[in-house]
C-alpha cells in the first residue's frame, strides 16, 4: 500500500513551467487537469505523511540543473505555406460559337486590355441591327403619340376677338367638332370684279377706294389680292375679281355692300364686305372639355389657348408608347454589350500560363479559355495561432525560405492580418497575408517556411524556458549566489542537495530559453524537471511540488 502511494504521489508532481506556447484548448484542459492533479496530489501526500512522515515528498525525484549564463535569445513565430500569384484570372465567355483568332501562347506577358479572343459575331451583328430598327419605330411611334398629345390643348390660330364657345366644361368632343370661333372685325374685305384688262396692271399693296352703296361714304383701302383666272360676265364682258382690305371704322358689317376704284378705272359692280379674319377652331382628337380659358368676345393673339381636354385612352396610348420604346431600349442595350462580348480582351496585366482554347475551336458556355497569372509579385498565408496573433502587424518583416530554391532567403512583409479566424478542436488560427517582391527562383505552388521575429535580445542572463515555474518562480542549488534571496523549499535528510525558490522577472522568450531581467546572477544554478511533449501541459501549470507554485 505504502510503495502504490509513493509511486501516485511521484507521478502527480507537477513539474516547473516552461517549453513551447500551447493552444488555447490545452491550457484550459492543463488547468482543469492541474485542479484535479492537486487535489490527488494533497490526498496522496497526506496518507503518504501518515505512512511515513519524516520522508520528503522529493526524496525519488531527479532534478536537471543549468548554469544562469549569458545568450542571445530570439522570439520567433514561425509556419508553412505555399507561393500565390499577386493576381489571378480565368478568362471565361457565355458564349457558344467559333473562335475566329487567339493570338496568343502560353508564357506570353500581355497587358489589362490586350485582345486575347474574338469569336464568330456575324448572328450577334444581325441582332443588334434588327434591335436597332425595332428602336427607330418605337422612338417614331412615342414621338407620334406624343404630339397627339399636344392636340388636347386647343390654341387659336389666329388673331382676333372670339365670336363664340360651342362648348362646356364636361362636354365629350370629337375629332373635327367645332369648338370656337374667331374673328378679326378690325379688318374688312371687300371682294369686287374689274376689267381683265385693267386688273391685269393692278398690283397687291396698290390703294383703292372704296364707297359705300348705302350711304356713299368713301373708305381708303388697299388690294390683298387679285385673281389670275378670267370670268365672261352677261354681254361678253371680261372681268377679274379683286380683292380691298379697307379698316373698320366701328360701322361695317357683312349686310353691308360696296363698290370700288382704283384710280381711274371702277369696279364693275358692287360687294359685299367679309371679315378679314374669320376662323372656326375644330378639335383634332376626341376628348372631354376640362378647361375653358377665354370667354366670348375676348381678344386673343395666334396660338393662344383657348380650351384644354383630357382623355383616358391618350394616356394609356402614351403610357403604352413609353413602355415600348424603354423596352427597345433596353434590348438595343443588351445586344450591343453582347456583341462586345465576342471580343476577349485581358481583364489584369499579366502572364498566360494555360491556354485551353485555340482559334478554329468552338467555345462552351462558362468555359474557361485561358488563366492569366500577375507575377509582378508572390504571396503565401501563414496561419498564425491565436496566442501569437495579436503580436502580429502589418509591415512587419519575414523571412522566407523554400526547399526548390536552396541557399536562397527571401525577404516578405505582412500586408494583412485577418480577423477572421478558423477553429479546429479547441484551438483557433488566423490566416496573416505575407507579400514577397524579390521572387526570382520561386513561382507559384512551392512551399516555403516563413518566419516572423517578434523580439530578440543579445547577451542576456537567461535559464530553460522548462525551469520558469509557475508565479515567475525558479528554484536555484542552495549554492547559487542568489538562494540568499529565496525561499527554502525542499531538503534532503540524508545529505542531499537543497533548494531555494526565488522570484524573477522575465524578458523575451525563445523556443527554449527565456531572459532573465532580474532575480537571477552569473553563478546560479537552476534546478527543473525536464519536460516532455506528453506533459508540457504540466510543465506550463505547476510549480515545483510542495513550493510557492502551490
Amino acid at each position: 500500500m505504502k510503495e502504490r502511494l509513493a509511486a501516485a504521489g511521484e507521478k502527480l508532481k507537477l513539474p516547473g513551467r516552461g517549453g513551447p506556447k500551447q493552444k488555447p484548448g490545452k491550457k484550459r484542459r492543463w488547468k482543469k487537469l492541474a485542479v484535479v492533479a492537486v487535489a490527488l496530489a494533497v490526498a496522496a501526500g497526506v496518507c503518504w505523511q501518515a505512512l511515513k512522515p519524516s520522508q520528503s515528498a522529493a526524496a525519488d525525484v531527479t532534478y536537471t540543473t543549468a548554469a544562469v549564463e549569458r545568450r542571445n535569445i530570439t522570439s520567433q513565430i514561425t509556419g508553412s505555406g505555399t507561393m500565390e500569384a499577386a493576381d489571378s484570372y480565368s478568362v471565361t465567355t457565355l458564349l457558344e460559337d467559333t473562335i475566329l483568332t487567339a493570338d496568343f501562347e502560353e508564357g506570353d506577358e500581355v497587358e489589362e486590355g490586350t485582345i486575347l479572343y474574338t469569336i464568330d459575331s456575324s448572328d450577334a451583328a444581325n441582332s443588334l441591327e434588327q434591335a436597332e430598327i425595332s428602336l427607330s419605330q418605337s422612338e417614331r411611334s412615342y414621338q407620334n403619340t406624343m404630339e397627339t398629345l399636344e392636340d388636347l390643348t386647343i390654341t387659336s390660330p389666329v388673331s382676333g376677338q372670339v365670336y363664340s364657345i360651342d362648348v362646356e366644361v364636361g362636354d365629350e368632343v370629337s375629332a373635327g367638332e367645332t369648338v370656337a370661333t374667331i374673328r378679326d372685325s378690325n379688318t374688312m374685305s371687300l371682294e369686287v370684279t374689274f376689267p381683265a384688262d385693267d386688273a391685269a396692271s393692278f398690283y397687291v399693296g396698290q390703294s383703292a377706294t372704296v364707297t359705300l352703296d348705302s350711304t356713299f361714304e368713301t373708305l381708303t383701302g388697299t388690294i390683298s389680292e387679285i385673281s389670275g383666272t378670267d370670268t365672261v360676265l352677261s354681254g361678253n364682258v371680261i372681268v377679274r375679281s379683286v380683292t380691298i382690305d379697307v379698316s373698320n371704322p366701328g360701322g361695317l358689317s357683312t349686310s353691308q355692300t360696296a363698290s370700288a376704284s382704283v384710280g381711274e378705272v371702277t369696279s364693275t359692280g358692287s360687294g359685299t364686305f367679309a371679315y378679314r379674319e374669320e376662323e372656326t377652331v375644330a378639335a383634332e382628337i376626341s376628348g372631354e372639355v376640362s378647361a375653358i380659358q377665354v370667354a366670348e368676345g375676348d381678344q386673343v393673339s395666334e396660338n393662344q389657348t383657348l380650351i384644354v381636354l383630357t382623355s383616358d385612352d391618350l394616356d394609356d396610348t402614351v403610357q403604352s408608347a413609353q413602355d415600348s420604346l424603354r423596352n427597345a431600349q433596353i434590348s438595343y442595350e443588351n445586344q450591343t454589350e453582347q456583341l462586345d462580348d465576342y471580343t476577349i480582351t485581358a481583364p489584369i496585366k499579366g502572364t498566360i500560363v494555360d491556354k485551353y482554347y485555340n482559334a478554329g475551336e468552338i467555345t462552351e458556355s462558362n468555359a474557361v479559355l485561358c488563366t492569366i497569372y500577375d507575377l509582378s509579385y508572390l504571396t503565401m498565408t501563414l496561419n498564425v495561432d491565436e496566442l501569437d496573433i495579436a503580436s502580429i502587424e502589418v509591415g512587419q518583416s519575414v523571412s522566407i525560405v523554400a526547399d526548390a530554391v536552396e541557399d536562397t532567403t527571401y525577404e516578405g512583409i505582412v500586408t494583412k492580418v485577418s480577423v477572421a479566424g478558423t477553429s479546429s478542436g479547441s484551438a483557433t488560427t488566423y490566416p496573416v497575408t505575407i507579400r514577397i517582391d524579390e521572387t526570382e527562383g520561386l513561382l507559384p505552388g512551392m512551399s516555403v517556411d516563413a518566419t516572423i521575429t517578434l523580439d530578440s535580445a543579445e547577451d542576456v542572463l537567461s535559464i530553460p524556458s522548462a525551469a520558469l515555474n509557475r508565479g515567475d518562480t525558479v528554484l536555484v542549488t542552495a549554492d547559487s549566489p542568489s538562494a540568499v534571496n529565496g525561499t527554502l523549499v525542499e531538503s534532503s535528510t540524508e545529505g542531499g542537495q537543497d533548494y531555494y525558490s526565488v522570484e524573477v522577472t522575465t524578458g523575451v522568450s525563445g523556443d527554449d530559453y527565456i531572459e532573465i531581467v532580474s532575480g537571477l546572477q552569473e553563478g546560479d544554478t537552476v534546478a527543473y524537471i525536464p519536460t516532455s511533449s506528453s506533459d508540457s501541459g504540466f510543465a506550463m501549470m505547476g510549480g515545483m511540488p510542495g513550493g510557492p507554485g502551490f
